[in-house]
């Protein structure tokens, strides 16, 4: 053979392997075409939809109830539209939460699709973690541990189980409608989003207008003095008072009034009886906490005697009194202060004729636990310490 030939023959080798690994690249593209479709239509025909979404769409649902490995919260539309916590119709729920939810519920995608195998176990399907589900109608959980249950305005009812979480630990495996021919791989924000505390829901309460402009009046009450507080439990008589008969002693109080000369909106004079303490920083303070006061969180709307006791409420550590003008009528702000929290990042308190429990941070507070305990003499540096002098007097 010669050169010429082996050129030819070469030549023509290569344009044949050139040819074949094409054909394979074509093949491939379309297998995996092919599988995609596969599974995609595996993946609506498990949901029961058809279509880009798993779901259907979230303001379809009338109904949520999920355990998520703690507790089991249930969400309904109540006749305005809104949604509403089952357990607690009157409970202020911030929706917020329950529509990401459903959010996420209706643009679920799998993953990956995997064969069941033998035992549920080996993804942790055996005992869910977490469980949730999605539909219409009126659907209920038999067992609340089962399956989350979401419930559309069409009437079905879908139910999610959540097993173990994957290696990488960012996605979950999950079974659903009670089918265990097939896992899913998905990712793991709705499980994140079923962990939210009931009471990260509550829309916290809007405080009234505090600003300088508005102010006429500022009490603020101390603890109970020590001596007294044990005189009252009988305890030099080794005497209780199991009942909770007795009247609480006098606290001691400190009353800053505000007077303008010049007409409602200029600015005021402040006085503890007949001394000016306008020019007090730790006034100032005062002054700016209050027009910056905002509740941090909710600790306990329904709170048990046991609770409150706990939070610092028999026999609170001051008492904020505040006299104010709002829409051309005097209003009063009344704060009640509790322990510190565990973290010392605040103070528990409830406002008036209302039952519940809020945190206020630190920041919100100090001003008020320094003239509670010291008085006007006190600083703005020894707020810290007038707090711990405060405990210490429960």
């Amino acid at each position: 053979m010669t050169w010429k030939e082996r050129r030819t023959v070469t030549i023509l080798l290569s344009v044949a392997g050139a040819l074949f690994l094409a054909l394979l690249i074509v093949f491939g593209m379309i297998y995996r075409e092919g599988r995609e479709e596969a599974l995609a239509g595996k993946e609506a025909e498990a949901a029961g939809f058809s279509g880009g979404a798993v779901l259907s769409d979230p303001g379809a649902y009338t109904a949520l109830r999920y355990y998520n490995g703690s507790v089991t919260l249930s969400f309904a539309l109540d006749e305005k539209g809104e949604w509403v916590w089952a357990d607690g119709p009157d409970f202020p729920l911030d929706g917020g939460t329950v529509a990401s939810i459903l959010e996420v519920l209706a643009a679920l995608k799998f993953q990956q699709v995997l064969p069941a195998g033998e035992s549920k176990a080996e993804y942790g399907l055996d005992t869910p973690s977490a469980t949730l589900a999605a539909t219409a109608g009126t659907g209920e959980l038999d067992d609340p541990k089962g399956t989350l249950t979401v419930t559309d305005s069409q009437g079905g009812t879908q139910t999610l189980a959540f097993g173990k979480a994957t290696t990488d630990g960012d996605s979950y495996y999950m079974m659903m409608n009670g089918d265990e021919s097939t896992v899913y791989i998905v990712a793991d924000t709705l499980v994140k989003l079923m962990q939210t505390p009931i009471y990260d829901m509550c829309l916290l309460p809007e405080l009234p207008d505090l600003s300088e402009r508005n102010l006429r009046a500022i009490t603020i009450q101390g603890p109970v003095p020590a001596s007294e507080s044990a005189e009252e439990n009988g305890e030099d008589e080794g005497e209780g008072d199991p009942e909770g008969l007795a009247e609480e002693p006098e606290r001691p109080a400190v009353t800053l009034n505000a007077r303008r000369s010049g007409g409602e909106d200029q600015p005021a004079l402040w006085f503890e009886g007949s001394d000016n303490v306008t020019a007090s920083a730790l006034l100032q303070d005062l002054l700016y906490d209050l027009r910056t006061m905002s509740m941090a969180k909710c600790v306990d709307y329904f709170p048990s005697e046991d609770a409150a006791e706990i939070c610092g409420f028999q026999s609170a550590d001051a008492i904020l009194k505040v006299e104010y003008a709002a829409n051309g009528a005097e209003q009063t702000f009344t704060l009640t202060v509790g322990a510190r929290m565990p973290d010392e990042s605040g103070r528990y308190v409830r406002l008036e004729e209302d039952g519940a429990i809020y945190a206020l941070s630190t920041d919100s507070i100090d001003a008020v636990m320094t003239i509670s305990v010291a008085g006007m003499r006190g600083t703005a540096q020894e707020a810290a310490p007038a707090e711990n002098q405060g405990e210490g007097q429960e």
